[in-house]
């Protein structure tokens, strides 16, 4: 089996434009540099699409667009929703410029960004197969999405580096069981929901942050959820699987504005 980097580079070889699918709700943990100065190396156009908008406030996901779109033309979308395939389509068309044949688009991404969803909420539901298992696209599937557009949806799966544990914990590619290092993927998460919006965090376990650290903040739940080991210690662990499992499974998102 060709190995994800050979994937995503016979991705990008094969399509006229690439959408580079990142999560809204954290849209440069899951860019990818690297691969985003290969593009601009071989002058590949691509499209940033903010997938899974619908999870993040209006005012978050503008202010990320806005911010993207001076790297690449951006799009946010839900492809949950339906809501900004429109958009990506004419986008598309307008960035491609190709004449007198189908544009040929690749999908790129890291796992459970969306790709699938993405293709799907542009050519109509049903079109590319998908699934909430990371991976789960095996091989090149060609979807004509009409008006001139045909995906190649193939795994264009980004590869993980060994330090990448924060984003696979992040995108729920590993979940709380397979994470080696549960409470310092725990400790990122309370730093960037300290940063983004403490409140989610206080009304989700009834705790008061002012400067504490991370850290100190992760005692402080452990405590509120009576996770407490032998001579009234909190278990760590155990207040880490919690906060990994309740951001996974969507209970710490804000609501929208």
């Amino acid at each position: 089996m060709a190995s994800q980097k050979m994937i995503v580079k016979d991705v990008i070889k094969k399509a006229d434009i690439l959408l580079e699918v990142v999560d809204a709700r954290f849209p440069n943990e899951t860019r990818n540099s690297e691969i985003e100065r290969e593009l601009k190396r071989l002058k590949k156009p691509f499209i940033i699409v903010l997938n899974k908008c619908d999870l993040v406030p209006k005012q978050k996901v503008e202010k990320a667009r806005t911010r993207l779109a001076r790297i690449a033309p951006s799009v946010f979308v839900s492809s949950k929703e339906r809501f900004g395939t429109t958009m990506l389509r004419h986008k598309i068309l307008e960035v491609a410029d190709i004449q007198g044949r189908d544009i040929k688009v690749g999908c790129i991404g890291y796992p459970n960004t969306g790709k699938s969803s993405v293709i799907n909420g542009v050519a109509g539901r049903g079109k590319a197969s998908t699934s909430a298992i990371s991976g789960h696209t095996k091989g090149l599937q060609i979807v004509n999405a009409g008006s001139r557009i045909v995906f190649l949806d193939t795994p264009g799966v980004f590869p993980f580096d060994e330090h990448d544990e924060y984003i696979q914990g992040l995108l729920g590619v590993k979940d709380s069981t397979h994470l080696k290092d549960p409470i310092g993927v725990a400790m990122k998460i309370i730093e960037k929901l300290v940063d983004e919006n403490k409140e989610i965090l206080e009304s989700a376990y009834k705790v008061n942050i002012t400067d504490e650290n991370s850290y100190d903040i992760l005692e402080m739940i452990g405590e509120k959820c009576n996770f407490l080991k032998k001579k009234g210690l909190v278990d760590e662990t155990r207040a880490a699987v919690r906060i990994i499992n309740d951001w996974q499974k969507g209970a710490l998102l804000a609501e929208e504005l």
